[in-house]
Formats: C-alpha cells, structure tokens, sequence
C-alpha cells in the first residue's frame, strides 16, 4: 500500500506539489481501506466507547475516520522526494496481530521510523494505529478525547470532533 502511494505521489506532478483535493482522493482510494475505523476509535475513546450507544458509536468512527482523512491527506500533500524500506516482520502462523515497521529515508536527513499497528479481520489486515517515531496517532488522540470526555459527554465529544473536521476557507 505504502508503495503504491509513494509510486503515485511521484507519477503526479500536481499530487507532488501538494495539491490537497488531489492527496485526499488518493487517501480514500490506497490508505482508508486497510484501516479499522472502529478500532482506532475505540482504543481512542477508551473505555467511556462501552457507554456509547452502538449509533453513537457508529458516528464517533465516522467523525474519527474524517479526522484521520485530514491527516492523511496532509502528510501525503506534504511528500518531498522520499523513499521507504520496509523492516523485517516477526510473526507466527495464525497470529491475529502484526506489527508492521517502515522507514522513510528522505537524503540526507535521518530515517523517519513508521510502525503500523495491525490486526486481522475477516476481511484481512486492518491498521488500527499508526506511530511516528514511537509517537502513536490514536494515543495522541486518546489524551486529547479524555480532557473533553472530563467536561463533557459522548455527544460532546462527538460535536467537538465534527467541529473539528468541519471546513475551513484553508482546506
């Protein structure tokens, strides 16, 4: 997937660019697929997810994937000329988690360390989380959804992260 990515990236000269709308059909076409909405924001929320009801949850992993669809897209608009290895994966047969490592090699500047977190489904391998030199996406998010979930409920919660993913004049 991650090649397949970067092998676009390179083959637009708009997408290389930056051009956004461009990176964000991109991410829903090769990344959003292999990746488990519902667990990223299960693990996100934490355990106030169990008090949701299952609409509620529906919505949070709507409003989470929308959030992730930004920072997706913005990382792909931001490319400058990278390449990636893809480190060795240690797993046994019928393992249901793997855990997936990349670097990034930009020249000249150090190795950028990516992990995929991953579980299998019964469509098959799912990311659930990503980390960015051993800092984690959904954990981010996770401190974040407690401080609002502190002062406010699963809808607020909900309205906060629909509020964030609402349209500004820049994207």
């Amino acid at each position: 997937m991650t090649t397949e990515v970067l092998d676009a990236i390179r083959a637009d000269k708009a997408l290389a660019a930056g051009d956004r709308q461009k990176a964000l059909r991109l991410a829903e076409e090769k990344v959003l697929p292999h990746i488990n909405f519902t667990e990223a924001a299960r693990i996100a929320v934490g355990a106030p997810w169990f008090q949701a009801t299952p609409e509620q949850q529906t919505r949070l992993a709507l409003e989470f994937r929308r959030m992730l669809i930004r920072v997706y897209s913005s990382a792909i608009s931001a490319y400058s000329g990278q390449t990636m290895r893809v480190l060795p994966v240690q797993m046994n047969p019928g393992d249901t988690r793997a855990t997936v490592r990349n670097e990034y090699l930009r020249p000249g500047q150090t190795p950028i360390l990516v992990v995929y977190s991953m579980r299998k489904v019964s469509e098959g391998w799912k990311i659930y989380d990503v980390s960015i030199q051993g800092v984690s996406l959904v954990h981010a998010y996770s401190a974040e959804f407690a401080e609002i979930l502190k002062k406010e409920n699963i809808e607020g919660l909900i309205r906060r992260i629909k509020e964030k993913n609402a349209p500004t004049p820049l994207n």
